[in-house]
């Protein structure tokens, strides 16, 4: 299990990445890994602040998180002798930081600059390979750096979709007990109890995130480290990643345009605590209240994508046990957008 030796969340604490360095006695040469986008926002400035400490530094700059991309990191890492990497922005470029420097046995700072997804700070990376996502085994970031006034000034639709996704925990914290009792999947209580904080801190704040101030940023990264630490605790994205997850994935692979992952996940744990018989309605409600997507209408995804999605999402990762089961009929896909107003 391997876990981040130093989080620092809070205002201005991009800066904090010198006394971070020193302290994990973290020097010589880095490869900072961004997007196009994250470059400006805040990897120029994150190579400026490693050269005041004297750190020799190279950026890459990625366009997707795939095996393709993760090659040619390493690649670069290896020419100049990079002793850590620093994965900048959102979840392709921290996603292709952690498998690189797990690969190539260095250690990475996660420097969030949205706060969209949890896996920020976790020990596994999504990456394309052959038109699928996969996750793979990956380095945990030894530190993460979140500077809330950087990921407050993202578009707000990347904060609402972190809420999505943290909230989606309670139906897979169901789904991961559900597989412990009928297929004896290993289970921890602590990792469970921790995935579920994350979501219950949503619920608690979503009246404050609604108000889209520096301080919703704050709230939604602390759960988003919650919930990744607690995937490194169970060594596998069981509490965080359940049917819900399965029903995002399936959207994206059939539907034209899918939308934002934590958008579909957030949808998806509504229908999927409904078969659980749970408490739907707080997960709609507080999605709602967030602004995030409820609805087909709202997502942007003709329901006939929604319905094979959950007619054909027990197919993706069939050996991760959920409450879909073998899959659910036609018939019951209908009744179920129609009970939960996702097909409004």
């Amino acid at each position: 299990m391997h876990l981040p030796r130093i989080v620092v969340i809070g205002h201005n604490k991009i800066y904090d990445i010198i006394d971070v360095c020193n302290e994990l006695k973290l020097g010589g040469s880095a490869l900072i890994i961004c997007g196009p986008n994250t470059l400006d926002v805040a990897g120029i400035l994150v190579k400026d602040l490693l050269g005041e400490n004297n750190v020799q530094t190279e950026i890459k700059t990625v366009d997707k998180a795939s095996i393709e991309e993760v090659n040619d990191v390493k690649k670069i890492a290896k020419e100049i002798n990079a002793n850590f990497l620093v994965g900048v922005g959102g979840g392709k470029s921290i996603d292709i930081a952690k498998i690189s420097s797990f690969e190539l046995g260095k250690p990475f700072i996660s420097i969030p600059t949205a706060a969209s997804h949890d896996g920020i700070a976790s020990s596994r990376s999504s990456l394309s390979r052959g038109g699928e996502h996969v996750s793979i085994e990956a380095n945990a970031p030894l530190a993460i750096i979140a500077d809330t006034e950087i990921i407050y000034k993202a578009p707000y639709r990347l904060l609402a979709a972190g809420c999505g996704d943290l909230i989606s925990n309670f139906t897979a914290v169901k789904d991961w007990q559900l597989a412990n009792k009928l297929k004896n999947v290993e289970y921890s209580s602590y990792a469970a109890a921790l995935s579920h904080m994350a979501a219950e801190i949503i619920v608690e704040s979503a009246n404050v995130i609604k108000q889209r101030l520096e301080e919703s940023a704050w709230i939604v990264m602390k759960g988003l480290v919650s919930s990744s630490v607690a995937m490194s605790i169970a060594g596998s994205s069981y509490p965080a990643s359940g049917s819900e997850h399965k029903f995002s994935h399936m959207l994206d692979k059939i539907a034209p345009k899918p939308a934002l992952h934590g958008e579909q996940c957030g949808m998806g744990s509504i229908m999927m605590m409904y078969l659980h018989g749970g408490n739907w309605r707080l997960i709609r409600d507080t999605l709602k209240t967030i602004g995030c997507p409820v609805s087909a209408t709202e997502i942007g995804i003709d329901i006939e994508y929604i319905i094979d999605a959950l007619i054909n999402a027990h197919m993706i990762r069939p050996e991760r046990y959920s409450i879909l089961g073998n899959g659910i009929t036609l018939d019951a896909a209908k009744k179920l957008v129609e009970i939960t107003k996702v097909g409004e």
